[in-house]
């Protein structure tokens, strides 16, 4: 059986307190590295063009509680939040890393609801200004890289 001790949550600041918006249903993110070959009449792929990279996600929640309402505040007011790995430390649930840094949300889909649907969702779609990545090198030591991404 799995140990399911993990799980992603919104994060953010206000009035110098983090607020930590969770459970998330589901989680779409989308890498977008653009590059570009330069040809000319004489050769083809002489050097490369680079586009700004861009990392948009969108993310599902049920509509019950106040997490969908919470995250659509957070969309109207443009407040920039984090989106960050927790992880289950006895009865505590406890930052582990910080996955997505500086998000924004650009759109709020609610699902229609029926009478045998369950639970309805809502999706919200949005960017990140910032990644973080956390592997190891060939010597098992844990390193971090972040990256803007615009």
């Amino acid at each position: 059986m799995p140990d399911w001790n993990t799980r992603l949550a919104v994060s953010y600041e206000a009035n110098g307190q983090v607020t930590t918006i969770s459970p998330i249903d589901s989680f779409n993110p989308s890498f977008s590295l653009n590059a570009e070959p330069i040809h000319s009449i004489e050769a083809t792929h002489l050097g490369v063009v680079y586009q700004p990279s861009q990392l948009t996600f969108s993310l599902t929640v049920k509509t019950i509680g106040s997490v969908a309402a919470r995250l659509t505040k957070l969309a109207i007011e443009g407040t920039l939040f984090d989106i960050s790995l927790l992880e289950e430390d006895g009865e505590d649930w406890a930052f582990s890393t910080i996955v997505l840094r500086d998000c924004v949300l650009t759109s709020a889909q609610p699902a229609n609801t029926s009478a045998s649907g369950g639970a309805p969702s809502a999706t919200f779609s949005g960017f990140s200004l910032t990644a973080e990545t956390n592997g190891k090198t060939p010597e098992g030591v844990a390193t971090t890289d972040t990256r803007r991404t615009g």
